[in-house]
């Protein structure tokens, strides 16, 4: 931030040195020479006036440094150059966690896909050897939501956290609730849910993910983790 005094108008009571030998201040009036007025420079009978051609361009090299250091701010804070430093910093690009990576997504291509009833698709990634959850009991699952490109628009992975709801509740969308209930804990499943079983009145996503539209299709692949009440069933 530039220092108060680079800010102060012209003609105020504070002083202002401008070099080692020459002093604005108040006091007695001065008469100005010709020269000085020709430069557009004015004087007031009632003040000193020292301000000359040195002073002028004391001033001008002032605001210069002021809109130069103001320009570096500007710029250093901008996307562009925020994101040039990251390149000659040599940092990694932000990498989204998947459940399906690349040689998960090459093998889904030849995973048959089952088409239920209320029109939700579906493919297992990996089918689970635990129970299938009831309706009404409490789930734990993981999730990556993606638009029909792939973009990622949520995800518990990002979050660090299993997901925990009611399934069969109506507490999410509807295709996730269906496509769960079928699932067996430890697998992991693909879903393709139509706009019908999204979002009927669509989804405003965090800063830089997509905007899920009322009634588009959208993508999920999930986990089933494990069921916390029919597990505490089993321990006892």
């Amino acid at each position: 931030m530039a220092s108060a005094s680079l800010l102060l108008p012209l003609g105020s009571s504070f002083a202002v040195k401008l070099s080692n030998n020459y002093e604005i201040s108040r006091g007695r009036p001065r008469r100005v020479p010709a020269k000085y007025l020709r430069l557009g420079l004015r004087a007031k009978a009632s003040q000193s006036v020292g301000y000359g051609y040195e002073d002028n361009m004391a001033l001008i090299k002032r605001r210069d440094v002021i809109g130069i250091g103001l320009a570096i701010t500007v710029s250093a804070s901008s996307p562009l150059i925020q994101s040039l430093n990251a390149k000659a910093a040599g940092l990694p690009p932000q990498e989204i966690p998947r459940l399906c990576d690349e040689t998960c997504e090459k093998e889904l291509e030849n995973v048959p896909m089952i088409t239920t009833e209320s029109g939700l698709q579906y493919k297992d990634i990996k089918v689970g050897s635990g129970p299938t959850p009831p309706v009404g009991y409490q789930v734990a699952a993981n999730y990556v939501a993606m638009v029909p490109s792939g973009q990622v628009f949520d995800s518990s992975l990002e979050k660090r956290q299993v997901y925990i709801f009611r399934v069969g509740s109506g507490q999410v969308v509807k295709g996730l609730d269906e496509g769960i209930l079928s699932m067996k804990v430890g697998g992991k499943r693909r879903l393709y849910v139509p706009g019908s079983l999204a979002f009927p009145k669509g989804l405003t996503s965090a800063p830089g993910r997509p905007r899920v539209a009322a009634n588009s299709p959208v993508i999920f692949d999930v986990s089933l983790e494990y069921i916390p009440g029919l597990d505490d069933e089993e321990e006892e």
